[in-house]
Formats: structure tokens, sequence, C-alpha cells
């Protein structure tokens, strides 16, 4: 349960902060929801208290889980497949919308390890920065650092 001033993961969208808790009634049925306002671009977004969790709703990681993202990112085991690249911008988008971050993870790598190979799509570089973008403000609110240092931290693992 989220109170108003939390801070919260929305999949596919990122971090909000939690602005209120408002009753709202909704075909004759009073509901609570949460009102969730992203940072990134101040998009507002009502969300069932009800159904928070099977949208995915979720907190941003520990501190303590930031390792284990950045091991994902420096993971260079993986297999990439020859998938075509509107298979892969599927699969890759799925994983997004799970609102994991060790998904988004593992998104970001597999785009940067493609791009070392080709030239990704004007829609995988497109999913490539927005990837980056979820993970650098998630990671920035967990470690309380600045974006710029978690995105220089990112950047280094990938040089």
């Amino acid at each position: 349960m989220f109170s108003e001033g939390d801070m919260a993961v929305y999949p596919a969208h990122g971090v909000g902060v939690i602005k209120s808790v408002e009753m709202q009634t909704v075909a004759g049925i009073d509901q609570n929801f949460y009102v969730l306002e992203i940072l990134d671009n101040k998009m507002t977004i009502m969300i069932p208290t009800i159904s928070s969790e099977s949208v995915g709703l979720r907190a941003i990681v520990d501190e303590s889980e930031v390792s284990g993202v950045l091991d994902i990112l420096e993971d260079r085991t993986v297999e990439l497949g020859s998938q075509t690249w509107n298979r892969r911008y599927r699969d890759y988008m799925e994983k997004i919308k799970t609102g994991s971050v060790h998904e988004v993870a593992s998104v970001l790598r597999d785009l940067f390890l493609l791009s070392v190979d080709k030239d990704l799509s004007y829609g995988e570089r497109k999913m490539l920065d927005t990837a980056k973008g979820l993970l650098v403000t998630e990671l920035s609110l967990a470690q309380d650092k600045e974006e710029s240092a978690v995105s220089e931290t990112i950047e280094a693992i990938f040089s």
C-alpha cells in the first residue's frame, strides 16, 4: 500500500510520486485510486488501489538491489539470436511492460550489445533510450545520486 508522497514505478512509464489517494465513483461503485505523477514528463495516472499490484505498480528498488542490476548490464555471455528487428522490438517491449528493473536492464544490455554489431532500427534506438532513462531514474533514486552520475556509471559499463 502506498501513501501520499511515496515513490512508485509504473511499468513502461517510470518513476512517479503518489500525489494523493482519492475516492472516485466508477460505474456506480466507489473505488480508491492512487494519483501518480510521473517524474519524467509530469503525466498523471490514476490507478485503482485494488488492482495496483496486478498492473505492476511497485516501490523503487532498494539500494541493495542496485548491484544486481549492474551485474545484468555487465553480463556479456548472453545469446542475442537472429530475430528480425520487429520481433526483437515486440519481445523487448514486453519486457519493459513488466515493470521489472531487471528486465529493463536486460533490454538495455541486449540493445547495446546488438548496436556493437549492427545499426539499430529507429524503434530500437528509441527503446534503448527509453530503457536507459527508466533505469537511470530509478537507480538514481535508489542510490540517492544525481541522474548524471548514474548515467555515467552505465555508460562506463558499456565503454
